[in-house]
């Protein structure tokens, strides 16, 4: 197993070395950059990138006014102007340079400064971090805690009414989209039309440090509820479904019978024998479950509920074009999935240690 995990390890670099450079030379071709967004600011045009996404013809015109200008909407500025803005953001480098330069800083994870908030990448990250793991570990651990117990006890009752009506309810949550659900959580609790019965927004309140320590827990909790019932509706049916369906198929085997013939009662041979087989593919599922939580839907979550978290930090710096932002986050989050990916295969052998890796590679 040690030497599985080390192989794993090592592919880890290479893997992240490939996202980053996919992504980089992506960014090479999308228009907009950080030295046009300082340009359309000083000229009071607001984000650039508004202009790609509606006005095609004007874009195109102010190319073309710009008399091979090698930035959009920069004639009439001073070259100096522009020189001093591409060495402010690294831009007077080849481009193969300025990759080499920002890995070997990753590497040490070094990653750098914001280009417009002049604040470290890590500090920033640092202090977004508590709201994406809040959302991320209390939605996971509620859909594991609901699902399981829910997809073992449908499985056991399979094509009784419980399970039929169960599924339809399953079925509905999961066609609801998170962003969704979360918009109707707001008008129905948050004061939109019907109850205030929750904050709309933030995850402590203002009088946050005057509050006693029970106070502070209820008033975290208070501010967490829907968000985290927004996060976790997706994963909830995804998860009951497929604990219900690796049940249902681990119950139909021959070594269920042979233990039931034996005299075993049934919750022995459910949890003793069955539970440990057919929790493999849902502890299989649990890194994207997480990594699906943690950052994919915490953007939308996290804008609905104006939660200041990675997933935010990671868009506003897309759109804005602050180059360290965006590829410092895309290096933190592609280097955490790949470490749950290795923590799910060792989770494997915590359940089942008759699963060795070493050998079905050999």
């Amino acid at each position: 197993m040690g030497a599985y995990i080390l192989r794993r390890l090592a592919l880890i670099i290479p893997t992240l070395f490939g996202i980053m450079v996919i992504n980089f030379l992506l960014v090479q071709f999308v228009p907009g950059g950080p030295v046009e967004q300082v340009i359309a600011n000083m000229q009071g045009q607001g984000d650039v990138t508004a202009g790609f996404a509606g006005g095609g013809e004007d874009a195109g015109r102010d190319m073309g006014d710009s008399g091979g200008d090698k930035y959009l909407g920069a004639r009439g500025l001073p070259p100096e102007l522009i020189e001093e803005l591409e060495e402010q953001f690294g831009l007077n480098k080849p481009p193969l340079e300025r990759f080499i330069d920002m890995m070997w800083n990753y590497i040490r994870f070094d990653f750098g400064e914001s280009y417009f908030r002049k604040i470290d990448v890590t500090q920033l990250v640092l202090e977004k971090m508590p709201v994406s793991i809040s959302l991320g570990l209390w939605s996971t651990l509620i859909a594991y805690l609901v699902s399981i117990p829910l997809g073992i006890r449908k499985a056991v009752n399979d094509g009784t009414p419980f399970d039929t009506w169960t599924s339809g309810a399953i079925i509905v949550a999961y066609a609801i989209p998170s962003f969704l659900f979360a918009i109707m959580l707001l008008v129905l609790f948050a004061g939109g039309s019907y109850f205030q019965l929750f904050p709309l927004r933030g995850l402590t309140s203002d009088n946050w440090e005057q509050l006693t320590v029970f106070g502070k827990i209820v008033d975290y909790f208070w501010h967490i509820t829907l968000p985290v019932l927004a996060s976790t509706i997706a994963a909830f049916a995804t998860l009951t479904l497929l604990t219900k369906n690796s049940f249902l198929d681990e119950i139909k085997k021959a070594y269920v019978m042979t233990a039931r013939a034996k005299g075993l009662g049934e919750r022995k041979v459910l949890y003793g024998h069955v539970f440990r087989n057919a929790m493999l593919i849902v502890i299989a599922g649990f890194p994207a479950v997480f990594i699906g939580i943690f950052f994919g839907g915490s953007v939308l979550i996290e804008t609905i509920f104006s939660l200041d978290g990675l997933g935010r930090l990671g868009f506003e710096a897309a759109v804005g074009r602050d180059y360290p932002v965006m590829f410092g986050t895309l290096f933190l989050f592609g280097l955490v999935g790949l470490v749950v990916n290795i923590l799910s295969d060792l989770m494997y052998v915590m359940v089942d240690p008759r699963i060795d890796f070493e050998k079905r590679e050999g």
